[in-house]
């Protein structure tokens, strides 16, 4: 059987075609379900964007716009990279994880622990644990996230980092969405106040503007003030999300993410009509003999390091920060819950699809000799095809290029250019894709910024109420300053390597988190205890999974490396799983009271 997956090749249509189906059914129907019978949402009800306005934090925003902040806050680097990686077991389990870890997981997980942060003035999903669980589990559970998105910001800033270096193009068209964001903005709620159709095509008409002069400027003296290298982008981007996380959101933020979103879905339908035209074959097949561990680029089993490395498109605790973190503090109504929570994460998924088809259309003797250093990849008895062809016609050495950016702008370039009448345009498509991942990306890293912000300041506020207040400038500024710091340092000092694997079951032992604090709120609120099992189940798996991958981690990626990053990530995983048991047994008792009594 195993054999016969080795050989089986698909086309790139046919996942595509499926992933739509079962996306549109489970939006349509597992969605509604959850709505108008477990969370029971109230149109009627006042919202905490409403009730607590104040101009900075808590603004009424537009569904559209929400959407669209939130869709860009949520899709960081899991949905691109993570099934680049993941490649490497085939097409078929990273497939299969998408499908059935975002419609009964990630789905999931967003719009629950969404719906309780707005029935709960929008706090944060620490204040959910204390409330719904306990105070030891929601101690335990500010200090968990502090670590993970620690962990989490400093993952997805070192993709951005290793796409954005030595590209002019794509540093200069990211460095104009932030003052056509202000722009935007200002028009949106000073200028014009209302007219979002009007300020969106100003600011889209910029962001695109940005996009096509940003090709001929990198090639003049002044796109070389662009050409930035990892050290100086490693430094400058915690410069940027500590702005980012003090500014007031509707100024910088929400304007920027929900601008971003429109060149991310744009790509990515972009994609997809490039698909339905040129209908490329899958090349890599639906299982490789790395199912079984020693993979070059993911060591471990396929389970379960498939469903950490596949996070964001999947199912992701990052999520849970923004779905209780910035949007919440913005839902207009009720009934948008849905549309913003439920629906971004299907969307997400596509994009996930998406780069899993753009990894595997390239043959897999070219995809591992650019995930790969070259003695590594010699190791394999493999040999490249058309790799020195794309490398020709993208103007670039793509070879031992490792991190997943690469190979994914790649085969994006490959499928685009082979629309009749682009053959000439590959070039261009492989810078574009690069700008474009880095742009994806981003937009997570501010938004990251600003909800760990919040909790930390959340958690010392005891030593000076101040310090809790979110319009106290200072409190702002030490707390930004320290979470900007504390990333920062793990991106200029860290490596792919060992960063990804952390950022993974960090990542994932956040969704478990996540979901387990929904169980209780799901028991606490619905009308029968059955209901609990759509956040208890997945939860359970989650708990499982990433407990097997951290312990993998510690014992095969960190500690055998007796280097003092190496040690420092062991600590930092053995913290988080320390707290994340903790959190665990809090949960199970308190679910089990909460069972007695509907008993």
């Amino acid at each position: 059987m195993l054999k016969t997956l080795y050989n089986i090749h698909m086309h790139a249509l046919t996942l595509i075609i499926i992933s739509l189906l079962v996306f549109a059914l489970a939006y349509r129907f597992y969605a509604k379900f959850i709505i108008t019978k477990v969370l029971v949402f109230d149109s009627q009800r006042k919202t905490p964007a409403h009730a607590f306005r104040d101009g900075k934090d808590y603004h009424p925003t537009n569904k559209f716009v929400l959407f669209g902040h939130h869709f860009a806050a949520i899709s960081g680097a899991g949905p691109l990279v993570g099934p680049v990686l993941a490649a490497q077991f085939g097409f078929l389990p990273g497939f299969l994880w998408i499908l059935i870890g975002a419609v009964l997981g990630g789905a999931v997980h967003d719009m629950v622990i969404l719906f309780a942060s707005v029935r709960m003035k929008g706090q944060s999903l620490t204040r959910l644990a204390r409330k719904h669980i306990s105070p030891t589990a929601g101690l335990a559970t500010g200090f968990a996230i502090l670590f993970i998105i620690v962990t989490a910001l400093a993952g997805l800033a070192l993709v951005v980092v290793n796409a954005l270096s030595e590209s002019s193009w794509a540093t200069f068209t990211i460095a104009m969405t932030i003052p056509v964001a202000f722009l935007v903005a200002l028009y949106m709620y000073k200028i014009r106040p209302g007219k979002i159709v009007e300020a969106s095509l100003i600011g889209v008409a910029l962001v695109i503007a940005g996009v096509v002069l940003g090709e001929p400027l990198s090639k003049t003296a002044f796109g070389s003030i662009f050409l930035l290298s990892k050290p100086t982008l490693s430094i400058m981007l915690p410069i940027y999300g500590f702005i980012a996380s003090i500014l007031p959101v509707w100024l910088l933020l929400c304007p920027r993410d929900y601008l971003s979103s429109y060149m991310k879905i744009g790509t990515i339908l972009l994609l997809i009509l490039g698909i339905f035209v040129v209908n490329p074959r899958i090349h890599m097949p639906a299982l490789t003999p790395f199912i079984h561990g020693g993979g070059p680029i993911i060591p471990g089993k396929v389970w379960p390091f498939v469903c950490i490395t596949i996070a964001c498109g999947a199912i992701s605790g990052f999520h849970s920060l923004v779905s209780s973190g910035t949007t919440p503090k913005m839902i207009d109504n009720e009934r948008d819950i849905r549309f913003i929570s439920f629906g971004a994460m299907l969307v997400e998924a596509v994009v996930s699809i998406m780069a899993l088809i753009a990894a595997t259309v390239l043959l897999p003797g070219d995809y591992f000799a650019i995930n790969l250093p070259p003695e590594v990849f010699a190791k394999l008895g493999m040999t490249t095809t058309h790799l020195s062809q794309i490398e020709h016609m993208a103007g670039e050495t793509l070879v031992a290029r490792p991190g997943g950016a690469v190979s994914l702008a790649a085969g994006m370039s490959v499928i685009l250019s082979s629309i009749k009448g682009m053959k000439h345009l590959m070039g261009y498509w492989y810078h574009f894709a690069i700008m474009f991942e880095a742009l994806f990306i981003l937009t997570t890293v501010d938004t990251g910024t600003r909800v760990a912000r919040y909790i930390l300041q959340e958690m010392v506020k005891f030593i000076n109420p101040k310090l809790g207040r979110s319009n106290w400038l200072p409190g702002m500024v030490i707390s930004g300053g320290i979470i900007s710091f504390l990333w920062g340092y793990l991106v200029y000092n860290g490596d792919i390597s060992t960063i990804w694997p952390m950022f993974g079951v960090a990542n994932q032992l956040l969704a478990a988190l996540a979901l387990f604090v929904g169980t209780t709120f799901i028991l606490k609120h619905s009308k029968s205890w059955l209901y609990a099992l759509i956040t208890f189940i997945p939860a359970m798996f989650m708990f499982v999974t990433t407990f097997v991958a951290g312990f993998a981690n510690i014992t095969q990626n960190y500690l055998p490396k007796q280097t003092f990053q190496g040690n420092l990530n062991a600590s930092i995983s053995i913290v988080m799983l320390i707290l994340v048991l903790i959190i665990f047994f809090e949960s199970m008792k308190k679910s089990a009271r909460l069972l007695l009594q509907k008993a």
